[in-house]
Formats: structure tokens, sequence, C-alpha cells
């Protein structure tokens, strides 16, 4: 489809010199640019005016797909209202309206609500309230966080240094001390498995192999991605979840979940925590908060670690040392407010669930094309990983570019592909993107 409105004009290699994009071989890139221009619903279109569909959400940012006019008037509205105003010991109110709106479907007893602008610095601002919270308790020689191999938790130092996947890493030297890691718990004998795999809970006992290596009362807490996104969406175990939780509770570790893709009904549940039944200490979100039309993440957090710290201070005295400049930024908020009505009033989560089922069909109908090796998926989020050819990722980087010049968005890690349709996806989306997948699989 070719729309007239979305014509641009071209653009030399000298247009696209000055920006250094992130994520991307740059050199290639600006060699043979792929360029969105404008979106609407669960469609994108190209620098020619070719219409893709987004077969991820952005990038697992718009569940209520692209260009929503509430969001957009919410944002504009705002804007023309208050533009900016800190958080620093002064505040403005539709802060407050965001964080009452989040809390109402948080699960239970993550009552407080910390914003930020992304997942990295939501990740970041978890360990550092991790590490305050039990300084408060008289236990500051709690300094010691515990991941997984194949993990990412953001970008930040923090955030890289919990992650377990070596291209994040291997640049930057140390990074943030105090950091080791769990096993990862995908299973080559498990491949194909949809959904939870039956075994592997026992991986979990990793954290506790952790408390007797280090001791119990040095480990701060425990960071975990209730299903792994980034690296290739890989499921939890049944089990897996539920015991690093009792091992927290017997030790005194607090359990956080980085729920930044899994959150807002990606799973089919506000959250992944309530699909897998645990209760975390704290959680972290970003993405689609906002549908992906404002920057901003958020930390929720236990009554009792907010008590703890802020009952720690004294009266007149600055509780957490902690914030950034575009915390609860007026326009950030606005679109919070206006995103979480839109999940609450079209029953967005439920229709996500609703629509798991055709979505996980169409994934797994792939599983005996040649070039497939495996395919994980849950809820609206698949992982499907293709064999190498060559270099490690090289295959997976290809099968990106040609599928996005056959029609469809997605994203690749590696040689993974990963797929998260916006929760608004109709059956007819589904099938377009398992054919687009299917003819450029068998080719790639």
């Amino acid at each position: 489809m070719n729309d007239a409105r979305t014509n641009w004009p071209h653009l030399g290699r000298e247009d696209l010199e000055s920006h250094w994009l992130p994520f991307t071989d740059n050199k290639t890139f600006k060699n043979d640019p792929r360029l969105v221009v404008r979106g609407d619903g669960v469609y994108l279109w190209n620098q020619r005016g070719e219409r893709l569909i987004d077969g991820c959400s952005g990038l697992f940012t718009c569940a209520l797909g692209h260009c929503r006019p509430e969001i957009a008037e919410a944002v504009a509205g705002q804007l023309s209202e208050l533009d900016f105003m800190t958080s620093f010991l002064r505040s403005h109110p539709r802060s407050f309206e965001a964080a009452n709106r989040l809390t109402e479907i948080l699960p239970d007893a993550l009552d407080y609500v910390f914003f930020c602008n992304s997942g990295s610095e939501a990740v970041d601002t978890a360990m550092k309230m991790s590490l305050q919270y039990h300084l408060a308790r008289g236990e500051g020689q709690r300094n010691l966080f515990v991941s997984r191999e194949r993990a990412y938790h953001g970008v930040n130092l923090g955030g890289t240094a919990l992650s377990g996947m070596v291209r994040n890493r291997q640049a930057f030297g140390a990074l943030a001390p105090g950091v080791v890691h769990m096993r990862a718990t995908w299973d080559p004998d498990q491949r194909f498995t949809r959904g939870q795999p039956e075994r592997g809970a026992e991986l979990a006992d990793d954290l506790d192999r952790h408390v007797r290596t280090y001791g119990a009362d040095r480990i701060a807490a425990c960071f975990v991605e209730p299903i792994a996104g980034s690296t290739g969406v890989l499921v939890p175990p049944v089990g897996y979840l539920q015991r690093l939780r009792d091992i927290c509770d017997q030790h005194g570790i607090l359990l956080v979940l980085d729920e930044v893709i899994t959150g807002f009904g990606r799973t089919g549940s506000a959250f992944a925590a309530d699909s897998f039944d645990v209760r975390p200490d704290m959680l972290t979100v970003a993405k689609a908060l906002t549908n992906g039309a404002q920057p901003m993440g958020a930390v929720a957090v236990s009554d009792d670690i907010y008590d703890t710290i802020v009952n720690a201070s004294p009266d007149d005295a600055v509780e957490f040392a902690h914030g950034y400049t575009f915390s609860a930024h007026p326009a950030a908020c606005a679109a919070a407010v206006a995103t979480l009505e839109i999940y609450r009033r079209e029953r967005i989560f439920e229709r996500g669930a609703a629509m798991a089922n055709t979505f996980l069909d169409a994934m797994f109908s792939l599983q005996n094309l040649p070039a497939v090796t495996d395919i994980r998926g849950y809820g609206m989020l698949a992982g499907i990983d293709v064999e190498p050819d060559g270099a490690p990722g090289l295959r997976g980087l290809r099968l990106q570019r040609r599928l996005f010049d056959a029609g469809l968005h997605i994203k690749t890690t590696g040689d993974a592909a990963i797929v998260a349709p916006p929760l608004v996806a109709e059956e007819e989306h589904i099938d377009a993107m398992r054919g687009i997948l299917h003819d450029t699989l068998k080719e790639v």
C-alpha cells in the first residue's frame, strides 16, 4: 500500500551522518536505511510510503497500537497547560493522578510508585532503593545483587552489570561491582515448549548456592525478568519464580521483578506477577506505561520498603537522595493516565488474553521450517530461534532486514526473532504476520 501522506523527501547519506543510532550497525544502516515515518493502529509506513505490520509493538511499547488520539490529545493538552515542573521538593497534580491510577492495577501491597524515564533508570533506581532499605534496617553490609545469565536489565551501569548478555557487557569493563549470576532457564531438551516448561524449577536453587557462597546477610536483592524477553523469550519453568520467592523470604532478600517488557497485559494479566502468581517486593515498568507516546519508567515498591526508608530519616530531611530532572514529567504523566484509562475502558488485558492462543498457534505453526531451531511463547510474546549461518547473529540480522522489506517489523537479538504484536491486533493481523514470517524464514 502506498500512501502519499507518508512520502518523505529523499535523505542522502550525508543527511544521516550526525545521528549515532543505538544498538545499530551504523555503517550498514546509513548505506541502506530503513526509516519509519508514520504509524496508525497496528501499521507503520516507511519512507517510501509502503505499509508494514508492527509485529513488536514498536519495541514492546505500543500495546494499544500507534497514534491513539486520546493519548496525543492528553499530551498536547498538558503541554499547553503546564509543560514542565520538577518533582524535587514540589510537584504537580498529574503526577499523583498517574501514581494513583497505576497502583490500582499493580499487584497487591505495591502501593508506592517512584517515576523515572525508562526501564534502564527504573532498574538502577530499584538497585539504590534495595541498598538504602537494608541500610535503614541496620544491614548495610547487604550490597550484593543476584541476577541471571541471558538477562537484560537495561543499559545504565547498574542494569548492565545485572545483565547476562555478553555483547551488552564485553566492551565496558568491570561495570558495577557486587553482581553474581544464576543460570538461565533455557533447556535444549525442552525445545518447542509452548507456555511454561514442566521441568527446571530447581534452577532457582542457584540463588541458594549464592547464599551459601557469599552469606545470606550479604545479598540485597535478586533481580529477574518473569519472562526473559530481550534474549529471546525464555518462559520460566513451572514453580521457578515461586521457588525464588521462597528462598528470598528465607534469607531476607528482596525479589525485584523487571516487568518492563511483560507489564501491561503482555502475559494475559496486568502483570506477569499476576500471571505466574508470585509476589515481588519491587516491580519495574516502562514502555507500555505510556503506550510509547512519552518516555517514562517507574518502580513500584511495597509498603514495607517505602515506610522503612522514609521513616528512617529525620523530619525535614530528604529520605531518598535520588531522582531525575524529568521524573514525573507532566506530559509523560498525562500520557500514562490516558493510556491506563484505555486499558481499563477497552479491557485490553482481557483482549490480549483472548487472542493469545491464536497468536501462539500462528507462531508454533512455523516450527517445521528448516531454519527454525526452537520456538517459545507465552501470552502475546514469542521467540523464534534460527540456525546460525556464519558468525552468531548474522542470520538473525539478515532475517530482521528481510522481514522489514517484506512488510513486517520485529526485533531480533542474535539469532532469535522476537514477536510481540499490539494487544489490539486482530486475527487477520496475526495471520499476515505468520505469512510473512513463514515466507521469509524459508528463504533467509
